[in-house]
């Protein structure tokens, strides 16, 4: 005759799923690690300076210049700040996905480029782009 025990009897299992999260754990530990050991002890050089890149004027493109003196040009015509924003809100009525181009000389200070920086935000332009050129690529020794 066969007794059985009033108390069930549990099944043992082995859970995988905390296994799983442990070695993902560990993975990522590993690859953070590896990612900070690789260092690279390079030789410092001079490096040259880059030459010009050509231009890269169309006539769909709003390209705006600010000179060391902080004048802005449009089309070899200098302009005001307020003549800026009228003439940008009026091309930006035409086209909304109007691009603009803002270049400043070497020795425009940052203020007169985020003077014009600002014009053009407020007339509502979301692409604006800076255009560099002899960009240098020299590293403090």
């Amino acid at each position: 005759m066969k007794l059985t025990s009033p108390i069930a009897r549990k099944h043992t299992r082995i859970e995988i799923i905390p296994l799983i999260d442990i070695m993902f754990f560990l993975l990522a530990a590993f690859m953070m690690v590896s990612l900070q050991m690789d260092q690279t002890q390079n030789k410092k050089v001079d490096l040259p300076d880059a030459l010009s890149a050509r231009h890269d004027f169309k006539p769909g493109m709003f390209n705006l210049a600010v000179d060391k003196s902080g004048a802005v040009w449009l089309a070899k015509t200098q302009l005001t700040l307020a003549e800026l924003a009228t003439v940008v809100s009026n091309r930006f009525r035409a086209d909304t996905n109007l691009p603009v181009y803002i270049s400043g000389d070497r020795a425009t200070l940052h203020g007169a480029m985020a003077d014009v920086l600002s014009v053009v935000r407020g007339a509502g332009v979301q692409k604006v782009a800076f255009t560099v050129t002899g960009f240098e690529t020299r590293t403090n020794q």
